[in-house]
């Protein structure tokens, strides 16, 4: 019979739930398209790494849904009660493994054995944490099965021991679970290809083939021909000479300096003293940084091949270089790789049929003991799959932590304070552009926050979504405090903000806050108008201003503007007659009807595209920016919203006193403003008849 499952909604879309053990067996039967998520990335989640590493089977740093489920059956198979995986226990009782099976025997005997080797042979359980330490656990055995063979595992045979350091100084190490240097099998296995590869190419070198000489040659060559290319063109042109060597002005530059062969400026000179005779000196008059090189060069080279000479013509240099071509193009087929550094003589040792088989030895004599690894390995998974696997479920297969507050979900890094408000649905991000791209399909308010720890160099970037409260005071640049899920305080900074309602009374008040910001605005400007007047009279431009005054007064153009005036005059006063006529008839029980009715036609479009952005509002793409890809649409509706953001309360119990002694005085300015407006906002709904419609509507 099919698995009969249960659900439960939250976000706006059923959720399974994952509550027994055979839930957990039968994982792989529920369809994907009911997943919450289908992959997340190993890594910016506030859940054990090494948890996560073990769910990463292919190691692509991304956990998917088959990975998943592999982990689960897995896990449900090796105990006896599958149901203990819903509870999520820190240790795993050893009673608890299936020794019914194999593996699960296998796996039991690991465990016993890895507690005694900790020195706890007669403990019930078995934790990560006495997994955690290898080098603890593998400390006194040197074969152990995972291939790598350290040189203290020779036991005694100095020759082979030494053959392994040699190895791992040509090809590099590997980190034994004991803790030494090893070879591993790979390591090996290359190092005899490229030993291989080098002997084939030394034993392929000609009789006269000479590596001393030709270094010393290759160790000049380049300067040795500027100094001929330089001869060259003082032969062809006696006037070139002295342009060719080093001139006054070089030489001055040196002399005021501390010199000494090895310098650099010294070395770029040229080798000799440029003529048109070409002839190399290669004992005396040479330049002292290249003195060295020539001496070389002379009893390495040109010796075996010219005889004893104190110079070197251009024809001599060319006769050398031939005789050294062949050697040139035999030692550029030399193969890549660093053995080369052994010598052909070591190398020639260490790949003898005996001393390879008796490393060959070692590493199996450790891969027998693979399988008792394997078992060790499986220990390590089950006991964090026993304590953490349930928990990943619900993080994942379900976003069950996430709704029902019962702990914060896997992606909620922290809390922020800010703004007299604490955020509790903040995720780590790596790149805030990249992810800003997919969170603005969110619908959410969300802020960008730079993390800084004082006296520490760790930085880390987040975003917060705002889900209650308003935004008036929520700007680039604004100062708070976010705490980590290990409780550690960092300074956070406003850098980016993707603005969406936070709330519908946010909206309802929007377009009041508006207007008040319009007049402020005008008040502002008309104020620094009258400012920059008074300024330009104080500082000598005074005769500007009269200038403008001896204009000749124009009657004609200010009836006009006096008409005018009037004129818009008497039609606010006209509009605000009717209303105030219509109001004062209305019923006593009409008159606030009147009232909202007026407001609602101000805020209703406003609350109303608040209201459906926020029934929009979803927590997917915040995730998706993370590198998550999420099935549902993890919704975050307004009540939902009100619990992930919390305002600042007085707490239950609290008394206040409400006089402040350092409070302003108190002045009409606000309720004469609020006046004005709603004398603005009746005359606007007269002016377009909707005013007419909505009494006519009540008097019915």
């Amino acid at each position: 019979m099919a698995h009969h499952w249960r659900f439960f909604r939250a976000g706006g879309f059923d959720q399974v739930r994952l509550d027994t053990g055979e839930d957990f067996k039968h994982l792989g039967e529920l369809d994907p398209k009911l997943w919450v998520a289908l992959s997340c990335p190993t890594r910016g989640l506030e859940f054990d790494p090494h948890t996560l590493d073990l769910l990463d089977q292919d190691k692509d740093g991304r956990i998917r849904v088959p990975e998943v489920i592999a982990a689960s059956v897995w896990a449900a198979k090796m105990l006896k009660n599958a149901d203990d995986l819903a509870n999520g226990h820190a240790s795993l009782p050893l009673n608890a493994i299936n020794v019914a099976i194999d593996e699960g025997r296998l796996l039991f005997d690991s465990a016993k054995q890895l507690l005694m080797n900790l020195g706890k042979a007669d403990a019930t359980h078995i934790t990560p944490a006495d997994i955690s330490d290898t080098v603890k656990i593998f400390g006194k055995t040197l074969f152990n099965g995972d291939g790598v063979i350290p040189p203290e595992a020779a036991e005694g045979d100095i020759a082979t021991a030494q053959a392994l350091r040699d190895i791992m100084t040509a090809v590099g190490s590997v980190k034994d679970l004991s803790g030494l240097d090893g070879v591993s099998r790979a390591r090996l296995d290359g190092f005899y290809k490229d030993a291989g590869l080098f002997l084939d190419w030394a034993n392929s070198a000609t009789a006269n083939s000479d590596a001393a000489g030709f270094d010393a040659y290759k160790a000049v060559k380049a300067k040795v021909d500027d100094f001929f290319a330089r001869g060259a063109l003082a032969a062809m042109d006696p006037n070139a000479a002295k342009s060719l060597n080093a001139s006054d002005g070089e030489y001055l530059a040196l002399a005021a300096k501390d010199l000494s062969p090895a310098s650099k400026e010294v070395a770029g000179l040229p080798i000799a003293r440029i003529d048109a005779t070409r002839i190399l000196p290669l004992n005396e008059g040479l330049n002292p940084a290249w003195a060295g090189r020539i001496a070389k060069f002379r009893d390495a080279c040109v010796k075996p091949m010219l005889g004893a000479k104190a110079s070197l013509i251009f024809a001599e240099w060319e006769t050398i270089g031939q005789k050294l071509a062949a050697q040139e193009a035999w030692n550029s087929t030399r193969p890549e790789g660093s053995v080369h550094a052994l010598g052909v003589l070591r190398l020639k040792e260490l790949t003898t049929p005996a001393m390879r088989a008796g490393i060959e030895a070692l590493i199996k004599k450790d891969m027998v003991l693979e399988p008792q690894l394997l078992a060790i390995t499986s220990v390590d998974k089950l006991t964090h799959y026993y304590r953490d696997l349930a928990t990943f479920l619900n993080n994942f297969v379900a976003f069950r932590d996430f709704y029902t507050h019962k702990a914060k979900a896997t992606f909620q890094a922290g809390t922020l304070y800010l703004d007299a408000r604490s955020c509790d649905l903040c995720l780590q991000v790596e790149d805030t552009g990249k992810h800003a791209v997919h969170a603005a399909a969110s619908m959410a308010y969300l802020a960008y926050c730079d993390l800084t720890r004082k006296g520490s160099p760790e930085k880390m970037t987040i975003v917060a979504a705002f889900t209650n409260g308003d935004s008036d005071y929520l700007l680039v640049g604004r100062n708070g405090v976010f705490y980590d899920r290990r409780g550690r305080d960092w300074d956070a900074t406003i850098t980016k903000i993707i603005d969406n309602p936070i709330s519908v009374l946010q909206a309802f008040w929007s377009p009041y806050k508006r207007i008040a910001k319009f007049v402020e605005d005008q008040i502002n400007g008309f104020a620094a108008a009258k400012d920059k007047e008074s300024h330009d009279v104080a500082t000598g431009t005074a005769a500007t201003a009269l200038k403008k005054e001896a204009t000749p007064f124009d009657v004609a153009k200010f009836a006009g503007v006096f008409a005018a005036v009037g004129l818009a005059v008497g039609l606010i006063g006209s509009a605000i007659a009717a209303v105030l006529t219509g109001f004062l008839g209305l019923k006593f029980w009409q008159m606030p009807l009147a009232i909202a009715g007026a407001m609602l036609l101000v805020s209703g479009p406003s609350m109303l595209l608040a209201a459906m952005k926020l029934r929009k509002r979803v927590v997917g793409p915040m995730l998706e920016g993370s590198g998550w890809a999420v099935n549902g649409r993890a919704a975050l509706n307004i009540p939902f919203g009100k619990s992930l953001t919390q305002l600042a309360m007085l707490p239950p119990g609290s008394r206040r006193e409400l006089v402040d002694k350092y409070a302003a005085p108190k002045r009409p300015w606000g309720l004469l403003v609020g006046v004005l407006v709603g004398l603005a906002v009746l005359a606007l709904a007269v002016a377009t008849g909707l005013f007419d419609v909505f009494f006519r509507a009540l008097n019915r």
